[in-house]
């Protein structure tokens, strides 16, 4: 888990952040790290990991992380994919409350729809341009972390 600037004064939020391309995840982690926001980070790779990470099963069992604030999900991961993900999340009485903000390639109408279906808090499309995606990254940052209330549930 990174960390990135934590104020000793107030609890750090977890940010969950599932993505499996290094490239993405790199500059999510880069544009987080110029936040004025002190923020946690933790990475997935697979929908299967965020899955052990949230129910604390597997390597996850003995860990103790804090519920993450926000959960950043990709859509489009190897073996349980995104969809999976967040259907798992949202109808789980433990773990719902989450806000989940899915951040993908996929402009498909149909993902779109099956995602607030499912609950979805938000859907970003991913930009191919620099600038409007870094644009992008501080504006979910601000929203979520300074703008909005988070329940934090305690473990």
């Amino acid at each position: 888990m990174n960390r990135i600037s934590a104020s000793p004064m107030q609890e750090t939020p977890l940010l969950l952040i599932v993505e499996d391309s290094n490239e993405d995840f790199e500059a999510l982690q880069r544009f987080l790290g110029r936040s004025t926001i002190a923020i946690a980070i933790q990475r997935c790779v697979s929908g299967e990991q965020a899955l052990a990470f949230l129910y604390r099963t597997g390597s996850y069992v003995e860990r103790h992380a804090p519920r993450p604030g926000l959960i950043v999900l990709d859509l489009n991961l190897p073996g349980t994919d995104g969809r999976e993900v967040l259907r798992r999340i949202k109808q789980d009485d433990n773990l719902k409350m989450i806000p989940v903000v899915v951040f993908t390639t996929s402009n498909n109408p149909k993902d779109i729809e099956v995602c607030y279906q499912y609950g979805v808090n938000s859907y970003i499309v991913k930009p191919i341009n620099f600038v409007q995606l870094k644009r992008d990254i501080q504006m979910l940052v601000e929203y979520w972390f300074e703008v909005t209330t988070l329940p934090y549930p305690q473990d």
